[in-house]
């Protein structure tokens, strides 16, 4: 939300664009205007085979490297651990979040790590904003921004503790 208020007050005198959903209809071919009920099952499928087959992809990628390869590389330590996590954080995927959050529960990592990884994590909702924004300079700065804010948050939190 504060990112939000800040771009908008920087850009109050710019006209923004703002994209039309007819945009995403025309790309997709789902003829919106024959009805709401067949474009929107059309376009739920269409993303549900998009997240089915990233989902598999990534699932079989964590499967290989392991989880405990992983923890290893997070084992507490104080600044990389954030920069490592938010990473692994940003990988489009529930899984990520379910990985942090088990070495949380395990003691492999402490809080900081935890938050700045799951800070990060959106889901499979990236994998999304890149199929439907064709703005790839946008999508790279969300995921900067993303990154930016998962990993101060984890080291502030990293020397909270250190300093408590």
């Amino acid at each position: 939300f504060v990112i939000n208020f800040v771009l908008r007050l920087i850009n109050k005198n710019k006209k923004i664009e703002e994209e039309n959903i007819v945009d995403l209809c025309e790309h997709d071919h789902c003829h919106c205007e024959k009805g709401i009920l067949k474009s929107s099952i059309h376009h739920t499928l269409s993303i549900f085979v998009f997240i089915l087959i990233v989902t598999f992809i990534i699932n079989t990628a964590i499967y290989f490297i392991g989880e405990e390869n992983i923890s290893n590389i997070l084992l507490n330590k104080p600044i990389f651990g954030p920069i490592v996590s938010s990473l692994i954080g940003l990988i489009p995927n529930c899984a990520s979040s379910v990985i942090i959050t088990n070495m949380y529960l395990k003691n492999v990592i402490n809080v900081g790590t935890m938050i700045a990884g799951l800070l990060v994590n959106a889901g499979v909702g990236l994998v999304v904003l890149f199929k439907t924004n064709k703005k790839i300079k946008e999508n790279i700065a969300i995921i900067c921004l993303l990154y930016i804010v998962g990993v101060i948050s984890g080291i502030v939190l990293e020397f909270l503790k250190f300093t408590v």
